[in-house]
């Protein structure tokens, strides 16, 4: 019997590898879909047993356009916009490519901490002031010797790994707080383990979360969690917005509390009016946060080989559950 797998939104201008990695048993189509599954016809949902998306959320309500639909693929790490529950309802599997682009989103969350740490926004934004800020030294709190620091992870997976280990190359001392993960996963990479998270903010001159979201990380890293920081910390999120409270981050950094942060991701994306306040403070270039926050349009991820191994890898794992029936990177509904 013949499988069909929709990529919804014509990411690729063709199918060749898709259809070299999952072989003459399965036809492969393409939508056109932009912004939702709404938009693709029911004649083309119809057909799919298999669903790679990307950027599109799959919403219980989309589900029975899809009558055939057996696995459902979100070509990226997090699974956060799946419907999980209502696939499982239907016997649908869920699955999630969770190692395409770890070097990447960890070296950024590294240069994010540096850049800030070292002063490099600082200066940046101070010399194209008008007028520009004078030529030497900007005493900030942000500027700190690496050495010697504490680089705090939250969520030692794949990516706080990576993470762990590039700090650790620069001179970080490394600590993480990771409650899922067995003893042993700290000596094994040389790096120390917090019992819990308020003992891993306590000692934190650099905090990094790299979680996914889930029902017990969404909206973890609150006021009360900032202010268990030391002051003068910088906060760095390159995992998902919806984790850290953006209003919370804002006060701790118009007070002193905390000295910078580089955030990657937002709670919504692409943002919209009304902008979240630390965000149009940003954007006009306030005096206050001059050289403080970094914001980048959530692209961590990015590089051409991060770009191919998410199309490899999420047609092998379409292959891998579909037509093999392996149970390679598959989500369970039970999961956080």
């Amino acid at each position: 019997m013949t499988l069909t797998v929709l990529e919804p939104e014509g990411l690729y201008p063709d199918t060749l590898l898709e259809q070299e990695v999952m072989g003459s048993g399965v036809r492969i189509l393409r939508g056109n879909a932009r912004a939702s599954l709404a938009e693709l016809p029911d004649s083309l949902c119809a057909e799919a047993d298999g669903l790679m998306t990307l950027r599109l959320a799959v919403p219980g309500e989309q589900l029975a356009r899809f009558p055939r639909l057996r696995v459902v693929v979100r070509m990226g790490v997090g699974y956060d916009r799946v419907d999980r529950a209502a696939c499982a309802a239907r016997g649908i599997t869920v699955c999630n490519v969770p190692d395409y682009g770890t070097q990447e989103v960890a070296e950024f969350a590294v240069l994010l901490a540096v850049a800030l740490r070292r002063g490099l926004a600082l200066y940046h934004d101070g010399q194209r002031a008008e007028p520009p800020a004078p030529w030497g030294v900007t005493p900030s709190p942000l500027v700190r010797r690496l050495e010697g620091q504490t680089f705090g992870i939250l969520g030692l997976g794949r990516i706080g790994t990576a993470a762990a280990l590039r700090a650790k190359a620069m001179g970080f001392r490394v600590v993480f707080f990771d409650p899922h993960l067995p003893n042993g996963a700290d000596r094994a990479i040389g790096v120390r383990r917090a019992r819990t998270l308020e003992e891993l903010l306590a000692q934190s001159d650099v905090f990094s979360i790299h979680t996914p979201l889930t029902r017990a990380t969404r909206g973890l890293i609150g006021e009360r969690e900032l202010r268990l920081l030391p002051r003068g910390a910088v906060v760095v999120n390159t995992a998902r917005g919806p984790i850290l409270d953006l209003d919370a981050l804002e006060r701790a950094l118009r007070d002193g509390h905390l000295a910078g942060a580089g955030l990657d991701v937002l709670p919504e994306e692409p943002p919209r009016e009304p902008l979240p306040s630390l965000l149009r403070a940003y954007r006009a270039r306030e005096p206050w946060l001059l050289g403080r926050l970094i914001v980048t349009p959530h692209i961590a991820f990015h590089t051409p080989e991060a770009w191919e191994d998410i199309r490899r890898k999420s047609a092998e794992t379409m292959r891998d559950v579909l037509v093999e029936g392996k149970r390679t990177n598959v989500i369970p509904p039970e999961a956080e």
